[in-house]
């Protein structure tokens, strides 16, 4: 009796801790604008109570976001990745005003089309995710965007 009291004790205490929090969930989508122009987003949705912060963000703050395009031959990016309105308050932590997103935030790229050819955009996606009482380790993800 006591080795299955201590197998059952065991495996809740092992289960309880492989817990992995991911409050942020990545899609993406194109947009085709014209025979050489797409449009690539990727929507973060965020669960409620946290938030993710925006691509700018000062020096000695939160990790900003962060998207890295992989060299690809059939393409070329047009500008820089735009990023939804988001929200700016007064950090009491950081001790400076910060972007963040809550509920979902949309980023943008266009991209000029140097084939007609399908192919796909590889996409490194690094961010980091807070709530009210603590901050996730920086997390990178990879998104595909397909060019059909």
């Amino acid at each position: 009796m006591k080795n299955i009291i201590a197998f059952i004790l065991l495996f809740f205490a092992a289960n309880a801790g492989a817990q992995i929090v991911t409050p942020v969930k990545w899609t993406v989508t194109t947009t085709k604008i014209s025979d050489t122009e797409y449009e690539l987003t990727a929507t973060a949705s965020i669960q409620k109570g946290w938030h993710l912060y925006s691509q700018n963000v000062a020096p000695n703050g939160p990790e900003p976001t962060k998207f890295t395009f992989e060299s690809n031959k059939n393409y070329l990016k047009k500008g820089i990745t735009q990023e939804d309105k988001g929200r700016i308050v007064n950090d009491p932590i950081f001790e400076m005003q910060i972007k963040f997103f809550e509920n979902k935030a949309n980023f943008r790229q266009r991209v000029k089309l140097k084939t007609k050819a399908p192919f796909k955009i590889k996409t490194t996606v690094e961010f980091m995710a807070c709530d009210d009482t603590r901050c996730l380790p920086s997390t990178e993800q990879e998104l595909i965007f397909n060019i059909n």
